[in-house]
């Protein structure tokens, strides 16, 4: 391999050793800058200061209840502290609030066939049911009775008219569980008309063609059925139709608007045309404090950014921030990308044109930690992310070389914030060290740890807390951060090219479902 060399010119220029594959990466349209001296703020920036965030962030959990969940006093309260440390620090703060719905099932729902025989079915299981989303609550023992359905099902998909009309239910029986068939109309629509006849209940089950025979994951689109609704596969709806059935149906469900928020910190100075969007998640789940996830990329981000502050770089663009950084702390990441969704979405068209490229940080303190970066080229898995990722890609990794650290790719799967981002077109790129997935005996081999075990067994858990951390992996993946930021904040990027084309301009307005547990389905 030809050598390499670290970005530390004091004179920002770039050693003519550079590789060549290097040399053609920072010569393409994905950026357009120089060296830079890195190693004042890698040396600023350590573990020992990053796990001081997290003694707070476990703190602000241990006072409100044992979590940070994005709707929570402990979120707010992170919220509170990330601002008044990025204001003090010299940062230009404001904090965007956003409302969200959330449709939970407080208990686990049931379903039991009482007559002919006795059966249960499973909640989520591949023969099971699955609540609607927006279902009301309720507990009812009744026949299940066809609704104008067609079984066996018609050659054409999406031709049932069942529950469509409220002439449908002339004749339907006061206190019986509608069985209604997926079909032309919505699913609100039958369910209303259901317990506008007088439904217990209503079951909705797959219209049988190629492609729609599984349980049906139903969203009713709205609050305002207030009788339970659930969705079925195919056979078992047939089955119904077939036999006369008593079932017994039950759904404990809440539908209620929350509000959570981001914080945006710009540095005072940098071109605003050329804007470095930089993000983490502050929200946890419900269900524990969230140290690791992601207290760890928060924590890991304000470090960065005070000591951004701490070295001078936000005093003046000839020897500091050349181009605006924009940190962010992304409110109900764990509900389903919420918060960064919220920002993205909502950005007036100018703003949006005005974000060259985004670095996400999600879990960075992993107890049996891999160093992954994300795979901006697409050359590990099934997508690359938009132009520039690469560059974004080559750059962590070209880091980790130099400090003789090995890294591997990981996915853009969708599951964290950058995925509004590559969604609409903005390159983007980052590092996580694992979650629940096992590591294997070859990563244990190449990053150490055990294999065989889960990266963090405590992802999504109560035992996520200060105990859950690496710190040697902390203190590799915050400099490792600290560096990219530096590198792409202080280098003369391109100005971003147009990314208008097929912008996505709001947020659809579904329901994020929370299982009995709290934990949220959606990620």
């Amino acid at each position: 391999m030809t050598n390499r060399v670290r970005l530390k010119s004091a004179t920002h220029v770039r050693s003519a050793s550079l590789s060549t594959a290097a040399a053609l990466l920072l010569a393409s349209p994905a950026f357009a800058g120089v060296g830079v001296d890195t190693s004042a703020l890698n040396d600023a920036v350590t573990a020992e200061g990053v796990y001081a965030h997290l003694e707070v962030f476990q703190q602000i959990a241990d006072d409100n209840g044992g979590n940070r969940e994005a709707s929570s006093e402990g979120f707010f309260a992170s919220i509170d502290y990330v601002a008044r440390e990025m204001t003090l620090a010299g940062y230009q703060v404001s904090v965007q609030l956003f409302p969200y719905v959330v449709f939970e099932n407080r208990t686990p729902p049931e379903l039991d066939q009482i007559a002919p025989v006795a059966a249960s079915y499973e909640f989520n299981g591949d023969e099971g049911f699955a609540t609607a989303t927006y279902s009301g609550a309720g507990e009812t023992t009744a026949i299940a009775e066809p609704v104008d359905v067609t079984v066996p099902a018609a050659a054409d998909a999406n031709s049932s008219t069942s529950g469509c009309e409220e002439s449908d239910f002339a004749g339907f029986t006061a206190g019986n569980i509608a069985l209604v068939q997926r079909g032309t109309c919505s699913f609100f629509i039958k369910a209303a008309n259901a317990e506008a006849a007088g439904a217990s209940g209503v079951m909705i089950f797959n219209e049988g063609q190629e492609g729609r025979t599984d349980v049906v994951g139903a969203t009713l689109g709205e609050a305002g059925v207030g009788i339970p609704v659930i969705g079925i596969s195919h056979a078992l709806g047939a089955s119904f139709v077939e036999t006369e059935t008593t079932l017994r149906l039950k759904v404990d469900a809440i539908t209620e608007e929350r509000v959570s928020g981001n914080i945006l910190a710009d540095t005072p100075i940098g071109k605003p045309e050329k804007t470095l969007v930089v993000g983490a998640h502050l929200d946890s789940v419900d269900v524990g404090p969230g140290i690791n996830d992601n207290g760890s990329g928060s924590a890991a981000l304000l470090e960065i950014a005070l000591q951004m502050s701490n070295l001078g770089m936000l005093d003046s663009e000839e020897t500091g921030v050349r181009n605006r950084v924009r940190f962010a702390w992304w409110g109900a990441e764990e509900a389903g990308l919420l918060g960064s969704e919220y920002y993205v979405y909502n950005l007036e068209d100018s703003q949006f044109e005005q974000i060259a490229a985004n670095l996400n940080f999600d879990m960075v303190g992993s107890p049996n930690y891999a160093r992954f970066v994300y795979d901006g080229d697409g050359s590990a898995s099934e997508q690359a992310g938009p132009e520039g990722s690469a560059f974004i890609e080559w750059l962590f990794n070209d880091y980790f070389m130099d400090q003789g650290l090995a890294a591997a790719p990981t996915a853009f799967d969708g599951r964290s914030d950058y995925g509004p981002f590559i969604e609409n077109g903005i390159p983007a790129g980052g590092l996580f060290t694992g979650a629940e997935d096992v590591k294997t005996e070859e990563e244990a081999a190449i990053f150490g740890g055990v294999a065989g075990e889960a990266y963090d067994a405590c992802y999504h858990d109560e035992c996520d807390t200060l105990e859950n951390i690496n710190m040697q992996g902390l203190g590799e993946m915050s400099d490792a951060a600290a560096y990219a930021i530096n590198v792409l904040a202080v280098n003369d990027l391109p100005t971003p090219a147009a990314k208008l084309l097929g912008r996505k301009l709001s947020v659809a307005n579904t329901a994020i479902t929370l299982d009995h547990s709290g934990e949220f389905l959606k990620k």
